[in-house]
């Protein structure tokens, strides 16, 4: 009878790209794995795969195989999911990969509550920049920031909360340099930035009635950290652009001043990004969900007026 193991060993293989990928993920040797693939070929009596020194390809036989190999791997993950739901607790690890900013402030304060939540719950996150492969490196869930959500391709995302991105000074700076009061005035700033090419940095901005602008400056210091730049606006280094959610206890005490709110960048989106939604195990939907409940309210929080006589109140801003 046929080791029904061989067909999801073959359905890793060709998705991760190889026998050695393939075998880390799994934990399984590569010649075990390897000769696991050519005795599932002996037996059906094809040949799945095309091997050259470089790459593996289906053949065409091998195509159709895979998804049946696919649908099988998905229905015996579905029945564990059902089996698994009727845990009282979730359980288990989640790994996650999360942007440096994200994690430094708003999954920062969230994830002891997650955590507390589900005490049978491990969380391994990774605190990165870097586009991480999901499926290659055995992440759960990806948290992103863009414009706009893209296409994923086979990866599944779901929608967390919107952002805004705010021009900050501290009052030292424009008590040294004035205060700005259109795109003009910003030339005469300090200006600060997360990256520079040949010594220049370029934003399109949106102001009001949606007109748009691109702003280009020659930033003093430039940072790829914006927890980083944040702390050297305080400090009056330069005028930067910063999220909403990051600074709102610094416009409140007085220590950085919003400067031409009717001038903005595009808006981002906040998203999770995850392989499968079949697949997934009781932990990772509940964290889901957790950053679903709790995002959309940490980042409104920050769209909320300050309160009167707070530094974006300071008619000099306006």
């Amino acid at each position: 009878m046929q080791d029904l193991n061989d067909m999801l060993y073959f359905a890793e293989v060709v998705e991760r790209g190889g026998f050695a990928a393939a075998g880390r993920a799994l934990g399984i040797p590569k010649s075990r794995l390897s000769r696991r693939v050519s005795d599932l070929e002996a037996h059906l009596g094809v040949r799945l795969l095309q091997r050259t020194t470089r790459k593996l390809s289906l053949t065409e036989v091998g195509e159709a195989y895979l998804r049946h190999c696919q649908a099988l791997r998905e229905s015996a993950q579905a029945a564990a999911d059902t089996v698994a739901q009727v845990q009282a607790e979730p359980r288990g690890t989640i790994r996650v990969v999360c942007p440096v900013t994200i994690a430094q402030t708003l999954l920062g304060e969230l994830m002891p509550e997650f955590l507390a939540r589900h005490p049978l719950v491990r969380v391994e996150m990774q605190v990165s920049n870097r586009v991480v492969n999901l499926v290659e490196e055995g992440i759960d869930v990806a948290l992103r920031v863009r414009s706009k959500l893209d296409d994923s391709g086979s990866m599944i995302v779901k929608r967390l909360s919107d952002g805004g991105v705010i021009l900050v000074a501290s009052p030292e700076q424009l008590a040294r340099q004035g205060t700005p009061h259109t795109l003009e005035d910003l030339a005469r700033m300090d200006s600060m930035a997360m990256s520079a090419a040949d010594g220049r940095a370029a934003l399109r901005l949106i102001g009001p009635g949606g007109q748009e602008a691109l702003w280009q400056h020659s930033p003093r210091y430039v940072a790829d950290d914006l927890l980083t730049l944040k702390l050297a606006a305080e400090r009056g280094v330069g005028i930067c652009w910063l999220p909403d959610y990051m600074c709102q206890d610094e416009l409140r005490s007085g220590c950085l001043v919003q400067l031409m709110p009717e001038w903005a960048p595009e808006r981002g989106v906040m998203h999770a990004v995850f392989p499968s939604r079949r697949g997934l195990t009781p932990a990772v939907r509940r964290f889901l969900d957790f950053l679903g409940e709790t995002m959309q309210g940490a980042t409104k929080q920050a769209e909320a007026p300050l309160a009167e006589g707070s530094a974006m109140d300071v008619p000099a801003t306006s």
